[in-house]
């Protein structure tokens, strides 16, 4: 009995010896490996990379920035459906174990000895993979495996078992560049979290463990065996029917990769100005990771408007001038049409101009093939469109289909409206231009076109391009004259005018376009007709100092040089600029800032930017007094006299019903503006106004050169404004300027600007501020002076720009 008390007593001393030294290797172990973890707590305060959305004024999605496409959605506003799916396909004891699952280690590796070896089932549970996609990392170590243990059971005391599940349904990696579940919904089935159905939920729960392994197009079948597995997963868990996990099985695997790109709506130009923009105000990694919320200033339609009248008035100038000739030459021998043709690098945003080769080329008519389009997997498509040219679709270039065309060449075509199956042949044109279009009382851009296509050139020629305005500019000589006391009726000699440029040097001696001269006009009639020698004449007498002064308050110019070349618009800006000044003539002479953007949210919903900071103090009353609505506080500088900016804006009226822009008049609407020729008509301007849109347009080289010994802004820069504002006030009503008080309308002889008499002939309503008067008659006109010499002194020296010979700008 002894013996075997000391046999057992012996047993016990061991036991206890391999105890302690078991207990002191665990505790050891323990303290190695938790010396240097990182500090789970930090997760409490994480934010995910969330991407940066940009929505048009209308609501609708135009671009998205992220380094990792991800939608942080909190726990609460994820779906039962979803959880219930990840939970049955990585973690069914979610709720139940401390951190780790020992009855899932076990599950796990019972499953992978019955498959065989191969892995089947992980053992790591759902905050094992929230420690090591945050905390430890992807190493393959043992060392690895307990460090993720030993956080997983530190991070299960500090959070709730809801905050855990939330952090790893908004961080996993579900392939496509897809992260977090919200924005895998919408990317591969086009929906919201609340939208998706049992098969589309266990699909993306199939996905965490190995996502290119279960590819919707590479690998269909194996990613429809593990959705399915994953639907028997959730059916033997109790969370679905077998009704429902029968039907949900049958359910095909249709995965449509959603692409937002600002092509759709034509507005690459508009999307990259808001891109610069954010990153110019917050930083590049704001931008990509920060999830803000962007609401643009575009209007989709009025951006399809600008975008094809833009593009009518190149095509127009560029089709003028003859075909070029095939973008590129194929060799289809013994090769696949589509197949060749799908190799060419097409331009996704000139809709509907279709990429096409020619196939054959007999009987007066070419038949082409359509560049095939891709699949959703991003296959090219099986199937093949073709079509044909006939005489009509190669009219414009002044030849036959056989002179045009030969077997081999790559062009673009358009359909031809109402005739199925034929196209019009079409070219990108060698010019380029802008357009802008926006709310003159705010600076809100409603459309910007930079150029033909932002896939050809992202150069964008509305922001960028800095370009001369020729007699766009002159605008702003005449407002600068009304507000210092000149009238819309007093008189400037129009005739020869020279500046004496000093010892051995050549006289600066400015024409006007037609190389004639009318006499004493009035300054409506210098508009009008945009006349240099009046401009330059009325800028000598104000001085241009002055003139500086109020271009740089209308921002055309930062800093422009007194010099009187400067008064016919010899300085560069840009499109966007001169729209802007063109606004503060219509909204009363008050400073306006163009803006992309109306409002900033953070990802948290907190505003901060807001274009519009104007406040209202009385807008937070409880309740209605009867009284007037509350008004908001206006803060924008005024830059011009609200008297002075309507006699402006009655000017340019009249440029479109009596002046250069007569072209304009068809739209049937009130309307202003000015147009803008350089020398040798390298730059073509319109900018003009309707009471609510201000709209600056211009067309030219990217390296200027020419446009033709006849070219005007009239001719080539009007239509493009005219076709425009056709479609942009097509329901609107035609609404009259507005008349600011203290103006008086007094009608004059619309020739002299002298009072008129009582037959009404040949006379104008004329804007007078109060204190002003129309002259009563008019002195008879003297014979034309010779060219009248001025001395000049150094700041009013011209630049060479404008050079010397007739022509001038107009």
């Amino acid at each position: 009995m002894r013996f075997v008390l000391r046999f057992f007593g012996f047993l016990f001393s061991i036991g206890a010896i391999f105890f302690l030294i078991g207990a002191v290797g665990l505790a050891y172990g323990f303290w190695f490996f938790s010396k240097d973890l990182p500090d789970h707590a930090q997760l409490a305060t994480y934010e995910p990379p969330v991407m940066t959305r940009v929505h048009a004024s209308d609501g609708s999605l135009i671009a998205e920035y992220a380094r990792e496409r991800r939608l942080y959605v909190p726990i609460e506003a994820i779906p039962k459906l979803v959880k219930v799916a990840f939970l049955s396909a990585e973690d069914k004891n979610f709720y139940k174990h401390p951190g780790i699952d020992p009855e899932g280690i076990v599950r796990a590796v019972l499953a992978n000895i019955r498959s065989g070896g191969r892995r089947e089932q992980g053992a790591s549970t759902i905050t094992q993979q929230v420690a090591k996609n945050f905390l430890v990392g992807n190493e393959r170590s043992y060392e690895r495996k307990i460090r993720e243990a030993l956080i997983a059971l530190r991070m299960e005391s500090t959070f709730s078992k809801d905050k855990i599940l939330e952090l790893y349904l908004n961080e996993i990696y579900l392939g496509l560049g897809n992260y977090g579940v919200a924005a895998s919904a919408l990317n591969y089935f086009g929906k919201s979290l609340h939208e998706l159905t049992i098969a589309e939920a266990a699909y993306l729960a199939a996905l965490p463990k190995a996502p290119n392994n279960y590819h919707p197009f590479r690998q269909r079948q194996a990613a429809i065996d593990r959705r399915n597995w994953v639907i028997g997963r959730m059916l033997e868990n109790g969370y679905i029917t077998k009704e429902q996990a029968e039907a949900a099985r049958k359910e095909p695997l249709d995965v449509t990769p959603r692409v937002v790109s600002p092509n759709s709506i034509a507005s690459g130009y508009f999307a990259e100005g808001v891109r610069r923009d954010i990153a110019e105000r917050y930083g590049e990694e704001k931008l990509y990771e920060g999830g803000l919320l962007i609401r643009a200033t575009l209007d989709p339609k009025m951006q399809a408007m600008a975008r094809k009248a833009l593009v009518d008035g190149l095509v127009r100038f560029d089709e003028a001038r003859g075909w070029r000739g095939a973008q590129q030459k194929l060799n289809l021998t013994g090769r696949e049409w589509g197949l060749a043709l799908a190799e060419v690098p097409a331009m996704g945003d000139v809709q509907p101009w279709r990429l096409a080769v020619v196939l054959e080329v007999s009987g007066g008519r070419a038949r082409i093939g359509l560049q095939p389009k891709k699949e959703a997997s991003g296959q090219l498509s099986s199937d093949r469109e073709t079509g044909f040219v006939a005489a009509e679709g190669v009219k414009w270039t002044r030849r036959s289909v056989e002179k045009a065309l030969s077997v081999g060449d790559v062009v673009y075509v358009e359909p031809i409206d109402g005739k199925q199956g034929q196209y019009r042949l079409r070219q990108v044109p060698e010019i380029s231009g802008a357009i802008v279009a926006m709310d003159p009382q705010t600076g809100r851009v409603h459309a910007m076109v930079g150029g033909f296509s932002f896939d050809q050139s992202e150069f964008n020629r509305a922001i960028q391009a800095m370009r001369q305005p020729g007699s766009a500019f002159k605008p702003i000589v005449y407002a600068t004259a009304l507000d210092n006391g000149y009238t819309p009726s007093s008189q400037i000699m129009d005739a020869p005018f020279v500046l004496d440029m000093g010892p051995g040097q050549a006289a600066w001696a400015p024409s006007n376009y037609d190389g004639k001269s009318a006499g004493l006009r009035t300054l409506r009639y210098g508009i009008e007709h945009s006349k240099n020698l009046m401009t330059v004449r009325l800028a000598n007498e104000i001085g241009m100092p002055v003139i500086t002064e109020y271009a740089r308050r209308f921002g055309v110019y930062d800093d422009m040089l007194p010099l009187l070349s400067m008064s016919l618009g010899a300085g560069e800006t840009t499109v966007m600029r001169m729209t802007a000044a063109y606004s503060m003539f219509v909204n009363g002479g008050r400073r306006i800032k163009p803006t992309l953007i109306d409002q900033i949210q953070d990802r948290n919903g907190r505003t901060i930017y807001r274009h519009d900071d104007r406040k209202c103090d009385t807008c937070d009353a409880e309740a209605w007094d009867g009284g007037a609505p509350p008004k908001l506080t206006e803060t924008r500088e005024q830059v011009l006299d609200p008297l002075t900016a309507y006699q402006i804006t009655s000017i340019l009226e009249g440029v479109v019903q009596r002046g250069t822009a007569q072209s304009v008049k068809v739209v049937g609407k009130p309307l202003a503006g000015k147009t803008g020729t350089t020398n040798d008509a390298k730059d073509v301007w319109f900018v003009g106004f309707s009471p609510d849109l201000a709209v600056g347009v211009f067309l030219g080289y990217d390296q200027p050169k020419s446009l033709g010994n006849a070219a005007t802004a009239g001719q080539y820069a009007a239509p493009v404004f005219r076709d425009f504002m056709q479609m942009a006030l097509k329901d609107k009503p035609a609404t009259p300027f507005r008349v600011p008080p203290g103006i008086k309308l007094i009608r004059v002889n619309a020739s002299t600007g002298t009072r008129a008499g009582g037959d009404g002939r040949g006379t104008i309503l004329e804007a007078f501020k109060p204190g002003q008067a129309p002259p009563e008659y008019y002195a008879p006109q003297e014979e034309v002076p010779q060219a009248e010499y001025s001395p000049a002194p150094p700041e009013m020296m011209p630049r060479r720009a404008v050079g010397a010979s007739p022509g001038g700008l107009y």
